[in-house]
């Protein structure tokens, strides 16, 4: 059984603690290195976050010039849904990115309320076993504020964010299979 990961911040006189919920997916992608590595943060978004019940249908990105590059963000806009009201919904922000190997990347700024999370962090991990073979290790840490919704969060993140994250790398391996066009450098 996993236990819940707790970080304590100690901001002035006032304690920040975080709830972090991780869950990991793997798969071996068919095509090569870099079409694996480049296709989930480089091509259109909305090809591959198309809505999976709560959650909408990304519909485009603004303030993107600089996407792909460390330290540079964007914001998400999404469709109407049951619990977004659509238009703007988040900032991606790109923490890290080793070429042809990993990417770490910060969902935040949620413009409405997701059960207290206050941030999601995603890492997307390739490893070429073979010409045209590629490891695809994705996982996202959950992080919220609230003890009291832990157990909720957690069975979000285990049950229903596990499975949008395996439509997700389906779409994305439909994508890096049909040489998907790259939006961003």
């Amino acid at each position: 059984m996993a236990y819940p990961t707790f970080v304590t911040k100690v901001l002035g006189e006032l304690i920040f603690i975080s709830m972090i919920s991780k869950v990991s997916i793997s798969t071996i992608y068919e095509c090569a290195l870099a079409r694996a590595f480049k296709t989930p943060m480089l091509c259109d978004v909305s090809k591959v976050h198309t809505g999976y019940g709560v959650m909408p249908k990304v519909t485009h990105c603004t303030e993107d010039e600089n996407w792909g590059k460390p330290g540079y963000s964007k914001k998400v806009f999404v469709a109407k849904s049951v619990t977004q009201k659509g238009g703007f919904a988040s900032v991606d922000k790109v923490l890290e990115r080793i070429e042809n190997q990993y990417w770490k990347i910060e969902v935040s700024d949620f413009q409405s309320w997701m059960l207290s999370f206050y941030k999601f962090v995603g890492e997307w991990k390739t490893t070429e076993l073979e010409p045209n073979k590629i490891l695809v290790e994705y996982t996202y840490s959950l992080h919220s504020t609230s003890a009291l919704l832990y157990p909720l969060n957690w069975l979000f993140a285990k049950l229903f964010w596990r499975k949008y994250m395996k439509r997700v790398v389906e779409n994305i391996r439909e994508m890096a299979y049909e040489g998907e066009p790259y939006l961003y450098a």
